[in-house]
């Protein structure tokens, strides 16, 4: 088996909740260090842009293995934003031309939001993130694996869809008309991944971060961070388990303020993993989500040797830690390993 075919495996068995406790570490050198040119922005008029630096992304990835040893696993990555789902029920998408894009709303009222309907995906401009896809694995062949387009929960894109300003009060006062809207995002969604999962396989890269599952879909679920685990139970845990409960397992990234949910997050069925972006205590996380990989932004003190002694015990999570260049990214992955040999012989 090939150093990538390896990486795989190791993400295979850590991401099963039976798998015994350790931790896979990902080291980034900065994108300066790696020579990455100016920022292609996703914007479909653009596509021979958009295409030419996903190409050079995935050279960088491949060459990056090795350069170092972690468990970084090399993709092609689609580069797409938070607007795609939201754009295909008729949100005009803003680009700017320093950041990525994103929709503006197009409801604000419920009779407005009763009029929209699901999308038929192969004439949506979802469409053409399959079209791209396809003409890469025409190009690389069905190794690299893809990393899934940006997810956001259906809740998530309905706060995309209706105005904010109006959307909270909604969920109040109209609650049904927001699970309507909600449905059919989830329908046109369900669709995508359908596809998704049928043309390219099960083994993918995680919308975000960067992490290999199988047979399991990973969603951002930030809009929590702004409603009380009340409102959780109602307008988000149902669709987030039927969607567990359809693709084998469920992967959640959440960058809102939003520790007042990590008890709803924890039971949800198939949970798998979880990616807590506002930063938090690791052995903190690793209590709250004994069961379940996830994945921590390490900033520790001290020589590598020493950083066992803080890890929580029999727990799996994945390290993320930066390196200011490319000989030093080397040297910690060395020590990583070493430390992992360590403290798990044989792994």
């Amino acid at each position: 088996m090939n150093a990538v075919g390896t990486r795989i495996g190791r993400w295979r068995k850590f991401m099963n909740p039976a798998s015994p406790p350790g931790f896979l570490y990902i080291v980034r050198e900065p994108m300066q260090e790696a020579g990455m040119p100016p920022a292609v922005r996703p914007s479909h008029p653009d596509r021979a842009a958009w295409m030419a630096h996903i190409r050079w992304q995935y050279d960088y990835l491949r060459r990056r293995t090795g350069w170092w040893d972690d468990d970084f696993v090399p993709y092609l990555n689609l580069m797409t934003g938070t607007e795609i789902f939201a754009e295909a029920f008729g949100c005009v998408v803003h680009r700017p031309a320093d950041d990525m894009p994103f929709a503006l709303a197009c409801v604000s009222t419920p009779a407005q939001a009763a009029k929209l309907r699901v999308p038929e995906l192969s004439t949506s401009t979802a469409a053409r993130i399959f079209d791209m896809a396809d003409e890469l694995r025409r190009e690389f062949g069905t190794e690299p694996l893809l990393r899934l387009a940006d997810l956001q929960s259906p809740m998530d894109v309905t706060s995309l869809i209706w105005d904010k300003n109006t959307l909270y009060g909604a969920m109040l006062e109209t609650p049904e008309a927001v699970k309507e809207l909600s449905g059919k995002v989830k329908r046109f969604m369900t669709a995508f991944l359908d596809e998704w999962f049928r043309r390219y396989g099960t083994t993918v890269v995680a919308h975000y971060p960067d992490y290999v599952m199988e047979r399991c879909v990973s969603f951002s679920v930030d809009e929590v961070g702004a409603v009380s685990p009340a409102m959780f139970d109602e307008f988000f845990a149902d669709e987030l388990n039927e969607l567990s409960d359809r693709y084998g397992g469920l992967g959640v990234h959440c960058c809102a303020n939003a520790k007042h949910q990590w008890g709803k997050f924890r039971r949800l069925r198939g949970l798998r993993f979880v990616n807590i972006g506002v930063w938090s205590d690791i052995r903190e996380v690793a209590a709250a989500f004994p069961s379940v990989l996830h994945w921590h932004n390490w900033r520790p003190e001290g020589p590598v040797e020493t950083w066992g002694e803080k890890l929580p015990p029999d727990t799996r999570i994945v390290l993320e830690v930066w390196a200011p260049g490319r000989a030093q990214a080397a040297d910690l992955a060395g020590r990583l390993a070493a430390l992992r040999q360590e403290l798990s012989p044989g792994f």
